[in-house]
Protein backbone atom coordinates (compact mmCIF):
# COMPACT_ATOMS: atom_id res chain seq x y z
CA UNK A 1 0.00 0.00 0.00
CA UNK A 2 2.76 2.66 0.82
CA UNK A 3 6.16 3.07 -0.60
CA UNK A 4 8.37 0.44 1.48
CA UNK A 5 11.41 2.26 3.00
CA UNK A 6 13.73 1.23 -0.48
CA UNK A 7 11.08 3.84 -2.51
CA UNK A 8 11.74 6.20 -0.02
CA UNK A 9 15.29 5.74 -0.54
CA UNK A 10 15.08 5.94 -3.87
CA UNK A 11 13.17 9.04 -4.40
CA UNK A 12 16.01 10.51 -2.26
CA UNK A 13 18.13 9.31 -4.09
CA UNK A 14 16.84 10.70 -7.34
CA UNK A 15 16.11 14.37 -5.67
CA UNK A 16 19.58 14.36 -3.97
CA UNK A 17 21.25 13.72 -7.91
CA UNK A 18 18.99 15.92 -9.68
CA UNK A 19 19.96 18.50 -6.59
CA UNK A 20 23.65 17.99 -7.67
CA UNK A 21 23.40 17.95 -10.91
CA UNK A 22 22.19 21.87 -10.64
CA UNK A 23 24.52 22.53 -8.03
CA UNK A 24 27.32 21.45 -10.83
CA UNK A 25 25.76 23.08 -13.68
CA UNK A 26 25.60 26.56 -11.37
CA UNK A 27 29.26 26.19 -10.42
CA UNK A 28 30.04 25.02 -13.96
CA UNK A 29 28.66 27.97 -15.74
CA UNK A 30 30.54 30.71 -12.75
CA UNK A 31 33.63 28.74 -13.84
CA UNK A 32 33.45 29.36 -17.19
CA UNK A 33 32.80 33.10 -16.43
CA UNK A 34 35.72 33.55 -14.28
CA UNK A 35 37.56 31.62 -16.81
CA UNK A 36 36.44 34.25 -19.69
CA UNK A 37 37.65 36.88 -17.80
CA UNK A 38 40.44 36.51 -16.89
CA UNK A 39 41.24 35.21 -20.14
CA UNK A 40 40.02 38.61 -20.94
CA UNK A 41 42.29 40.50 -18.18
CA UNK A 42 45.16 38.61 -19.26
CA UNK A 43 44.70 39.61 -23.08
CA UNK A 44 44.62 43.77 -22.17
CA UNK A 45 47.65 42.98 -19.74
CA UNK A 46 49.56 41.37 -22.25
CA UNK A 47 48.42 43.74 -24.76
CA UNK A 48 49.66 46.78 -22.54
CA UNK A 49 53.32 44.77 -21.79
CA UNK A 50 54.06 44.52 -25.85
CA UNK A 51 53.49 48.39 -25.97
CA UNK A 52 56.76 50.33 -24.62
CA UNK A 53 58.36 53.24 -25.77
CA UNK A 54 61.48 55.57 -24.28
CA UNK A 55 62.59 58.95 -24.94
CA UNK A 56 66.16 58.79 -26.23
CA UNK A 57 67.72 62.02 -26.37
CA UNK A 58 70.83 63.55 -25.45
CA UNK A 59 69.36 65.44 -22.38
CA UNK A 60 71.94 68.33 -22.94
CA UNK A 61 71.54 69.12 -26.76
CA UNK A 62 67.86 68.96 -28.16
CA UNK A 63 67.99 69.81 -31.43
CA UNK A 64 65.69 72.53 -32.49
CA UNK A 65 64.65 73.18 -36.11
CA UNK A 66 62.45 75.65 -38.05
CA UNK A 67 61.08 76.60 -34.66
CA UNK A 68 60.27 72.86 -32.94
CA UNK A 69 62.65 71.08 -30.90
CA UNK A 70 63.16 67.49 -31.42
CA UNK A 71 62.57 64.24 -29.21
CA UNK A 72 63.55 60.85 -30.33
CA UNK A 73 61.12 58.57 -29.36
CA UNK A 74 61.85 54.82 -29.79
CA UNK A 75 59.27 51.59 -29.91
CA UNK A 76 61.35 49.19 -27.59
CA UNK A 77 58.32 47.01 -27.20
CA UNK A 78 56.72 44.08 -29.15
CA UNK A 79 53.88 46.06 -31.03
CA UNK A 80 53.35 48.80 -33.40
CA UNK A 81 52.93 52.29 -31.50
CA UNK A 82 50.17 54.54 -33.49
CA UNK A 83 51.70 58.10 -32.66
CA UNK A 84 48.68 60.75 -32.94
CA UNK A 85 48.01 63.85 -30.49
CA UNK A 86 44.88 61.51 -29.52
CA UNK A 87 46.87 58.23 -28.11
CA UNK A 88 49.45 60.50 -26.77
CA UNK A 89 49.59 63.17 -23.59
CA UNK A 90 52.40 65.73 -23.27
CA UNK A 91 53.38 67.09 -19.85
CA UNK A 92 56.15 69.82 -19.20
CA UNK A 93 56.89 70.38 -15.79
CA UNK A 94 53.26 69.27 -14.74
CA UNK A 95 51.73 71.17 -17.31
CA UNK A 96 49.37 69.45 -20.03
CA UNK A 97 50.66 70.57 -23.11
CA UNK A 98 47.97 71.69 -25.55
CA UNK A 99 47.26 69.21 -28.72
CA UNK A 100 48.16 72.39 -31.29
CA UNK A 101 51.66 72.98 -29.93
CA UNK A 102 53.39 69.33 -30.78
CA UNK A 103 52.75 66.73 -33.36
CA UNK A 104 54.95 63.53 -34.37
CA UNK A 105 56.64 62.65 -37.61
CA UNK A 106 54.54 59.46 -38.65
CA UNK A 107 51.62 57.95 -37.54
CA UNK A 108 53.29 54.98 -35.85
CA UNK A 109 55.83 53.32 -35.06
CA UNK A 110 57.07 49.72 -35.81
CA UNK A 111 59.35 47.96 -32.65
CA UNK A 112 62.32 48.91 -32.55
CA UNK A 113 62.05 52.11 -34.59
CA UNK A 114 62.55 56.14 -34.31
CA UNK A 115 59.87 59.01 -34.77
CA UNK A 116 60.14 62.16 -34.00
CA UNK A 117 58.43 64.06 -31.45
CA UNK A 118 58.11 67.75 -32.63
CA UNK A 119 57.56 70.15 -29.86
CA UNK A 120 56.49 74.07 -30.66
CA UNK A 121 60.04 76.50 -29.04
CA UNK A 122 57.60 79.02 -27.66
CA UNK A 123 56.53 76.09 -25.12
CA UNK A 124 59.89 75.59 -23.57
CA UNK A 125 62.21 78.39 -22.26
CA UNK A 126 65.56 78.01 -21.25
CA UNK A 127 66.19 76.34 -18.76
CA UNK A 128 65.46 72.44 -16.95
CA UNK A 129 62.51 70.91 -17.51
CA UNK A 130 60.88 67.93 -17.04
CA UNK A 131 58.80 65.76 -19.74
CA UNK A 132 56.21 63.57 -18.99
CA UNK A 133 55.04 61.59 -22.21
CA UNK A 134 51.60 59.71 -21.62
CA UNK A 135 51.14 56.94 -24.59
CA UNK A 136 48.47 53.83 -25.02
CA UNK A 137 47.43 52.27 -22.60
CA UNK A 138 48.46 54.77 -20.14
CA UNK A 139 52.16 53.76 -20.85
CA UNK A 140 54.73 56.30 -19.97
CA UNK A 141 58.29 57.74 -20.05
CA UNK A 142 59.64 60.90 -18.58
CA UNK A 143 62.71 62.57 -19.34
CA UNK A 144 64.64 65.60 -18.08
CA UNK A 145 66.24 68.11 -20.19
CA UNK A 146 68.38 70.84 -20.47
CA UNK A 147 67.51 73.79 -23.34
Amino acid sequence: MGFSITGSHLVFFIAAVAVAGVVAGILSAITMNLGTSLSEKCRKMQEKMDIDFKIINDPSNIPNESGFYEFYIKNIGEREIITTNETFSLLIDGNIISKDSYHFSTDSILPSEVAVLYIEASVLTQGNHKMKLVGPHAVEDEFEFEI
